[in-house]
């Protein structure tokens, strides 16, 4: 992590005096054609966009819709709901869908287990069918659980009828929705992601690949999804990870597997070669300690309360400036992690990150004469034109 000296805080520009970028400064061209109507590349651990078209046009989803279906049940394992060893009874709606399937049969105990990767890695649709009815009774319940899911990760241009994929005018997410989702997934689900990178499961003496190429093509490449129907064209939602930079590259309705693949690849090769991320600062960093005024204590220590990454293109890291800017003077009591103010990271007057300024310890309210102390003191300060 960089080593920052931080100066003039309040309300000034606080420049960062950073080692030297390993890489000389790369002028930054425009992002690759691809033949795609909406796409974008972002980075995971800053969240910032490096490229984009239309990433909040509504699309049809299609089998990138199996990315939700997962998260949910997921989620569901995690808060102890169901468990992998659990045996799902396969109903004859399930068996019947219609599409891409693992081949289960009607009546039978599967566990969720084998669910899931027919899901993720054979992209099953009547497997989609039944966790849905499993966790949910019917798809249609499921669903709405898969939208309460969406709204919690701020997916805003995204709605499920249904946990397959299959065409429905009602069900459509974005680019940029879809990024969010499978950042949720790297993020929130580490133990399950490695699924994502199999190649092949085998189920009822039936061997089926993954129809990401990416997977046998880019060894940094180790998910997540592949889409199509006929209305969405060919979709692929991809994440890599090369030296500790991790992008995730959505492509919508592209006009054939290869489309695909080539369209993710030449993104996340763009994003690579001209950009570069760092961690500038930890969870709970001192980056000022300021005047309370009729607390106990008479200052404070400030920071923010996770890790902060920005991207930038290479060779800029000298070139970033910090913003610290308090709200108000800070009277006690507060409370630890209370926000009092904002981090402001910019590159050529653009912010490239903000987050809120808190408090990294609580302050509590003085006795009377301590507060009566201060309240003169801050008389004298004004009365002279200080603080």
């Amino acid at each position: 992590m960089a080593n920052f000296r931080m100066q003039v805080v309040i309300l000034a520009v606080v420049q960062m005096t950073i080692m030297s970028s390993l890489w000389a400064q790369t002028p930054v061209p425009a992002a690759p054609s691809v033949g795609a109507t909406s796409y974008i590349l972002m980075d995971f651990h800053s969240g910032n966009v490096i490229a984009e078209r239309e990433p909040d046009a509504r699309v049809e989803p299609a089998s990138i819709t199996k990315l939700m279906t997962s998260y949910v049940a997921f989620n569901e394992i995690e808060r102890g709901n169901m468990s992998l060893d659990d045996e799902v009874v396969i109903s004859e709606v399930a068996w019947r869908t219609p599409g891409s399937r693992m081949f289960i049969e009607v009546g039978n105990r599967v566990p969720v287990k084998n669910l899931l990767k027919g899901i993720i890695i054979q992209s099953g649709n009547d497997a989609s069918v039944a966790i849905a009815e499993h966790l949910g009774g019917t798809e249609a319940v499921f669903a709405s659980m898969m939208n309460e899911q969406a709204r919690e990760l701020g997916m805003t241009n995204t709605n499920y009828v249904n946990a397959t994929g299959l065409p429905d005018p009602d069900q459509y997410t974005s680019a940029r929705d879809s990024a969010l989702l499978a950042a949720a997934i790297i993020r929130d689900f580490p133990e399950f992601y490695a699924w994502y990178s199999e190649r092949e499961y085998t189920f009822n003496d039936i061997r089926q690949h993954n129809r990401n190429r990416l997977l046998w093509r880019d060894p940094s490449v180790d998910g997540l999804k592949t889409g199509h129907t006929s209305s969405a064209g060919y979709c692929l939602v991809t994440s890599a990870n090369r030296d500790g930079m991790r992008l995730v590259s959505v492509v919508m309705g592209t006009d054939s597997e290869e489309a695909r693949a080539s369209a993710s690849q030449a993104l996340l090769n763009y994003g690579f070669r001209f950009f570069e991320t760092y961690q500038i600062y930890d969870a709970g960093d001192e980056l000022k300690v300021e005047r309370v005024w009729r607390g106990r204590d008479n200052q404070v220590r400030l920071g923010i309360e996770d890790e902060l990454f920005v991207s930038i293109p290479r060779g800029r890291y000298d070139a970033l400036e910090a913003r610290l800017e308090l709200d108000d003077t800070l009277m006690a009591p507060l409370e630890a992690g209370q926000s009092v103010g904002q981090l402001r990271v910019t590159l050529d007057g653009d912010t490239v990150a903000e987050r809120a300024l808190v408090t990294l310890d609580a302050v509590e309210e003085a006795g009377f004469f301590g507060r009566s102390a201060d309240s003169v003191r801050r008389w004298f300060g004004g009365l002279f034109g200080r603080d």
